[in-house]
């Protein structure tokens, strides 16, 4: 069953952020992973709360795909400096 990785971030370091979006694409290779959405155009249509500076939703085939994405050498880099430059919430959902 597919799952979708959620990511809410906040950018703080525009300039070393734009090589983590340079190198996750990569990352995702292995693990079957493609990307939804990427950071595009969002509104709040209902409630109050605030939009991240980015929305990003990852497909993968299946919840553990996206564990191992998530937590494999091919992302480790990556996920270093996404964290160092950034504030950043990923949720993990199983599809229907």
């Amino acid at each position: 069953m597919a799952a979708y990785v959620i990511a809410q971030v906040d950018v703080n370091d525009p300039e070393r952020y734009a090589n983590y979006r340079k190198m996750v694409a990569s990352s995702l290779e292995a693990y079957g992973g493609k990307f939804i959405a990427r950071g595009g155009n969002a509104e709040v249509l209902e409630g109050d709360k605030q939009l991240p500076g980015r929305l990003v939703i990852i497909e993968f085939e299946s919840m553990e795909r996206a564990k191992a994405w998530w937590a494999s050498e091919e992302y480790r880099e990556a996920k270093a400096l996404r964290q160092a430059t950034s504030n950043s919430t990923l949720f993990l959902i199983e599809g229907m």
